[in-house]
């Protein structure tokens, strides 16, 4: 009778567990800022087989909102942008009353590469409501809005700005976002301060640099920033599993900017 009543209860927790929101799975999902890094993989480059592998694979109906957004990353980091965005929007919709929208920065990324310029604008804008310290979601949305609009006309109207006295806590950002809101930083400027840093800083540095000659038309520098961030130590080395890392070799892949 005794082992009949411990076997009941945990039944009845394993039904109780069964029957939460899968909302709640959302508050264990990474915020805007949390580029997740995993371990490097020293010189390891996708394969052809492996860029499109998971083009073919369907979404599980069952899959947890962060499940979904984890295959969409891995997605993005094989190249295959279009199924990295059938997972998130699919993580977007299984999470009621868009509690999840605002942090699908990834989702913002893809729409960029797909060229959806007006979705991502409005995925970043999004993002800086709940995260308003995140450079980076301020320059995505800048690169968007670039790229609707004609890249002669720099800066771009109606760009997003830090709160007032605010600044990222992350020290290359403050010239990333200086470069692109055109307030002040030049192009020399964020190449020296990556420079002058550590190899995450010449990582980012590099990295923005591409994105801001690409968003104002100046293709062979872009491909050359690009490239070298591709290349850099940061991205072949500790930061390989770095998502921005990622972002460097689907961008090269993409434009044909073979390393």
């Amino acid at each position: 009778m005794k082992n009949h009543n411990i076997i009941t209860v945990v039944a009845y927790l394993l039904l109780c567990c069964s029957l939460l929101p899968s909302s709640t799975t959302a508050l264990l999902l990474p915020l805007p800022t949390q580029r997740i890094v995993s371990r490097p993989h020293h010189n390891r480059q996708p394969t052809l087989a492996s860029l499109h592998a998971t083009s073919s694979s369907s979404i599980n109906e069952d899959d947890s909102p962060r499940t979904l957004i984890s295959k969409g990353m891995n997605s993005f980091r094989n190249g295959d942008v279009s199924t990295s965005l059938q997972y998130f929007d699919k993580a977007n919709d299984s999470v009621p009353d868009n509690k999840l929208t605002p942090y699908l920065w990834q989702r913002g990324i893809s729409y960029y590469y797909l060229d959806n310029f007006q979705e991502g604008h409005e995925q970043f804008s999004l993002d800086v409501r709940v995260n308003p310290l995140d450079v980076e979601e301020i320059v995505w949305d800048i690169a968007c809005l670039a790229r609707m609009n004609d890249s002669r006309f720099f800066p771009v109207e109606n760009q997003m700005s830090l709160p007032k006295g605010k600044k990222d806590r992350r020290k290359i950002m403050s010239t990333v976002y200086s470069l692109f809101r055109n307030d002040g930083a030049t192009e020399y400027d964020l190449r020296e301060a990556g420079h002058d840093s550590n190899i995450s800083d010449e990582f980012y540095s590099l990295f923005y640099l591409g994105l801001y000659c690409e968003i104002r038309g100046e293709t062979s520098k872009a491909e050359m920033y690009m490239k070298m961030a591709e290349r850099s130590k940061y991205a072949t080395g500790a930061g390989y599993g770095d998502y921005m890392s990622a972002c460097a070799r689907v961008h090269c892949k993409l434009r044909g900017w073979v390393v």
